[in-house]
């Protein structure tokens, strides 16, 4: 057996003495064959169900120039990586152990002291062994550190617009004025009028009505240039960095949603203010519907016909 091909089947720690620069060492924590039942996959027998998945993670340090003095607050403590897996798994359900071994090696990195980290993630329950996925990332000069729409500070508008909105004539009046306020701009609608098809099946009926709202949102995007549509968290946070107007498709963010939305799909008002609490918008505008009974933070509610002058 070759040193590459040992060395591909070792634990991280393993490849990452290796790896290391003998001029420069480095020192290093881990954390291993840490155990999670969670909800991840692509397939959908993987949806509704969880399965067990293992971490493993080596992330090599800048060394400490003072005395540790035994102080745990000058070490990158454990609880760093522990928290970084958890802080991922909760943010939303995700289809690609690769997608997940990538966020908690950026969230990792934006830390102070870690120089390069070493992620490997393993699905236990897929198959007759462990299947998954090892990743290298090195700090580089200009790394960004994690951030979610949330985190980001940044606080949208979210305006509702019922089909009768949607059709006005006034609408990109209303977009000049919601741009001119300089604050990030995300639409949502509902289904468009008519009978939706049914299914006997709730999980299906569930997609169907999340889909028509995807049908109108593209409608709406086709009514303004400036509207495009998003269906994840990174492209709206993306387009809330470059003054882009988001029209909201909702399917992968709610099904994807680790605490979903209690609303039924079909209230597209409810489902709309939900999603405005997952981005802790700063102003709700809902025009031409009506708002549910309990509602927890403001909401301007106004007539298509006063749209205009109450903007």
């Amino acid at each position: 057996m070759t040193k590459d091909i040992r060395l591909a089947f070792a634990h991280p720690s393993e490849r990452s003495e290796a790896m290391d620069d003998a001029s420069d060492p480095c020192d290093r924590i881990s954390l291993r064959d840490h155990v999670v039942e969670v909800e991840i996959g692509a397939f959908q027998v993987e949806r509704g169900a969880t399965q067990r998945v293992r971490f493993n993670v080596v992330v090599e340090l800048r060394p400490i120039p003072a005395p540790l003095d035994d102080d745990v607050d000058r070490v990158l403590s454990y609880d760093t990586i522990t928290d970084a897996i958890a802080t991922e798994l909760a943010a939303e359900r995700l289809n690609l152990l690769e997608t997940l071994a990538e966020r908690i090696a950026q969230r990792l990195l934006s830390e102070p002291q870690p120089t390069r980290v070493f992620v490997r993630i393993e699905k236990l329950d897929r198959g007759p062994g462990a299947l998954g996925v090892e990743i290298v990332r090195s700090r580089v000069a200009d790394l960004t550190p994690v951030s979610d729409v949330v985190a980001s500070g940044l606080q949208p508008t979210l305006l509702f617009l019922s089909n009768e909105a949607i059709a006005a004539a006034e609408l990109p009046r209303w977009l000049d004025k919601l741009e001119a306020t300089g604050a990030p701009v995300i639409l949502c609608v509902g289904p468009a009028d008519g009978d939706a098809p049914q299914s006997k099946s709730r999980q299906a009926q569930r997609r169907i009505d999340l889909l028509a709202t995807e049908q109108n949102a593209w409608v709406l995007a086709g009514r303004d240039k400036r509207c495009v549509v998003t269906n994840t968290r990174t492209e709206i946070e993306w387009a809330m960095k470059h003054g882009q107007i988001s029209v909201w498709a909702p399917s992968k963010i709610v099904l994807d949603a680790v605490d979903g939305p209690s609303a039924d799909p079909s209230d597209a008002v409810a489902l709309s203010l939900w999603f405005a609490e997952e981005l802790d918008a700063g102003r709700i505008v809902v025009i031409g519907a009506k708002v549910p009974g309990e509602v927890t933070r403001p909401v301007q509610v106004l007539s298509c016909d006063l749209a205009s002058t109450a903007l």
